[in-house]
């Protein structure tokens, strides 16, 4: 959450959101989502999606409205805020895409309490302008995308033999059944955080 501190550059923002402050492997935040919908690209490609469209709608609906929402409920006005543009993102997805909609079953919803979007509207949007808020949000957005899609390219690759559903891997591969099981995605969220801890000390050193 160091964005709220941070001068508001929308470089400084972009670099913070997608890797020294990344909210999935840096934060630890939003894990849910990414230990149960990254066995297929397409579906998590989708929900990653929705979530960028949420954070950065909410980011700037909050900071819109900030002056006019009294401090006594403010969390309650961010999170019914941050549940109208999952209903949309809900909608959108019966209406459109509605195998999608019933794969990822309670999950859409779920990005309502989603620590992600509430942590951004907190913590930057509450202080910040409304352009940049928006920038804010869409950037961390991103970057929870950017870890669930290496994460999803894995256990699909490797669980099903696809990628986006077409057939990558020789017929003779035989598919990995514990890649698109629960703990593949345990094990590859803890070796993204360890590898990008280890590149961080790196630079730091």
């Amino acid at each position: 959450m160091s964005n709220a501190a941070a001068p508001a550059r929308p470089g400084a923002i972009l670099k913070s959101n997608l890797w020294t402050s990344n909210p999935i492997f840096m934060q630890v935040l939003g894990i849910c989502s990414a230990l149960a919908v990254t066995n297929l690209l397409v579906n998590t490609f989708i929900m990653a999606v929705g979530v960028v469209f949420t954070t950065a709608m909410s980011n700037l609906t909050v900071s819109l409205l900030k002056k006019m929402i009294p401090r006594k409920v403010r969390m309650i006005v961010q999170t019914l805020v941050i549940a109208f543009y999952v209903i949309i993102v809900d909608i959108v997805l019966r209406a459109y895409l509605p195998d999608v909609s019933r794969a990822l079953g309670p999950y859409v919803g779920l990005i309502i309490t989603n620590c992600i979007i509430m942590g951004r509207a907190e913590a930057f949007a509450q202080s910040n302008p409304p352009i940049i808020s928006f920038w804010d949000g869409m950037t961390s957005g991103a970057g929870y995308m950017g870890v669930l899609m290496v994460i999803a390219f894995f256990r699909e690759l490797f669980g099903f033999g696809t990628l986006f559903g077409f057939r990558v891997m020789p017929g003779w591969f035989p598919d990995w059944t514990i890649m698109v099981m629960p703990p593949s995605a345990f094990f590859f969220l803890g070796l993204i955080i360890w590898v990008g801890k280890n590149i961080m000390n790196r630079e730091a050193a």
